[in-house]
């Protein structure tokens, strides 16, 4: 029987890919099945020079001023899977091999590579700037998942503003990025980019011609030169993936919402919502980025495993975004085993209060069926309703108000429906 594809989706959706003048972006996390993502918010921050910034296996310089985040993250390592800023910037990557050989090295993390970008810039193209620029200074690498068993790989990212999107696709320290600035566009596990280069590392061609990829005379084609000869299962499965997340998408092309994100992100038949396997989708994340830039953005996260059984979540930056300790995990400091040499010898109890809450409803569902569906259908109704009103509001219908509880509210009120 053959694999099931793994791999991470990321969308976006702009005018006239969507149906009002909003950027639409969309992520779902698949990441081995018992790891815990959570939802954490950093406000911005001001750091002394000189000063350095713990990732998730190096040291690097930091910056003196950081961006306010809020990040879906696997919650042992220091990035994220996805998130946005308070710029209106959304940035999600996704695993993938290439030519280059996968350094057995520790450096950044393609997660690490996510939130760096989110954290130092202020539109996608400063996202992309900054995410290039790390990578040349210490490149990427590192076990990417919490075990001792090795897993490595080189990233892609979509990188979303409320003007344009750019895909940045990854091989060592080179890359290749392609613009984009109408209609709907998705990247799973492979590289997409072909002779529509927008930017590149300045190295990029006189690499391949030297490795004898590219003649140096006929089209440069990213993807050609730079995919592999013999790639991964995962990676070559990922394709059926990649075709059925456009196909969704080119389905809803012009009338894209945030509803709409959502249904792609639950589908099952397309694989785009995995639920089968080693692997999952362990958090998903929907952004609503207004052209409008006097409309605030806002960003929905499940912050539990398998969309089609979780809640979509509202969250907008305000001056009063606090953390939601619900879907924040423990602590574990030097202990932690992702600290220890050598790492991932033992596991530690990584869940938040809406995971827990969330495992417990998913048992009552298996063994009183009926009970469950009822909570799970009056938990829907909240999010439609949610969802409603803040159409409603992007749209002028309605005044925005307490916008900062937004998210503290729903997942109070999630884990007081499981519970």
């Amino acid at each position: 029987m053959a694999e099931a594809p793994r791999s991470c989706d990321c969308f976006v959706s702009l005018p006239p890919g969507s149906r009002d003048d909003h950027v639409i972006f969309g992520k779902n996390s698949d990441r081995p099945r018992n790891e815990v993502q959570e939802v954490a918010h950093y406000p911005a921050a001001s750091h002394p020079p000189g000063s350095m910034l713990e990732c998730t296996y190096i040291q690097i310089p930091q910056v003196e001023q950081t961006r306010a985040v809020v990040l879906s993250k696997p919650a042992w390592m220091w990035g994220a899977e996805m998130g946005a800023n308070d710029q209106g910037v959304c940035v999600g990557n996704e695993a993938v091999w290439t030519r280059e050989t996968v350094s057995s090295g520790e450096a950044l993390l393609g997660m690490d590579l996510v939130r760096l970008g989110l954290e130092r810039g202020d539109s996608a193209w400063g996202a992309l700037t900054a995410i290039t620029s790390l990578l040349e200074l210490h490149g990427q690498g590192g076990q990417c998942r919490e075990d001792p068993e090795p897993f490595s790989y080189h990233n892609t990212f979509l990188l979303v503003d409320r003007n344009e999107a750019w895909v940045l696709e990854t091989a060592g320290r080179l890359w290749g990025a392609q613009k984009v600035t109408e209609g709907v566009k998705n990247i799973s596990n492979q590289l997409t980019i072909g002779a529509e280069v927008s930017a590149e590392h300045p190295e990029l061609r006189s690499v391949a011609q030297a490795q004898g990829w590219w003649d140096g005379e006929g089209e440069f084609n990213f993807s050609q030169v730079f995919s592999p000869e013999n790639p991964p299962a995962r990676m070559e499965l990922a394709k059926q993936r990649y075709k059925g997340g456009t196909e969704l998408l080119q389905q809803h092309d012009g009338s894209v919402t945030a509803e709409v994100m959502i249904s792609i992100l639950r589908d099952k038949p397309s694989g785009i919502c995995m639920d089968s396997g080693g692997f999952c989708t362990t958090g998903s994340m929907v952004s609503v980025l207004p052209r409008d830039s006097s409309l605030p953005c806002v960003h929905f996260f499940t912050a539990t495993p398998d969309p089609s059984r979780s809640i979509f979540k509202p969250f907008v930056f305000s001056d009063f975004s606090n953390p939601v300790l619900g879907v924040v995990s423990p602590q574990f400091g030097p202990d932690d085993p992702v600290r220890k040499q050598p790492r991932f010898q033992s596991q530690v109890d990584r869940r938040h209060d809406l995971y827990k809450a969330h495992q417990l409803a998913l048992r009552t569902m298996e063994t009183n069926p009926d009970q469950g569906l009822a909570v799970y259908e009056i938990l829907r109704d909240l999010e439609s309703q949610c969802l409603s009103e803040i159409s409603a509001m992007l749209s002028g219908e309605i005044p925005g108000e307490e916008l900062g509880d937004l998210f503290f509210d729903s997942v109070d009120t999630e884990i007081k429906f499981y519970q």
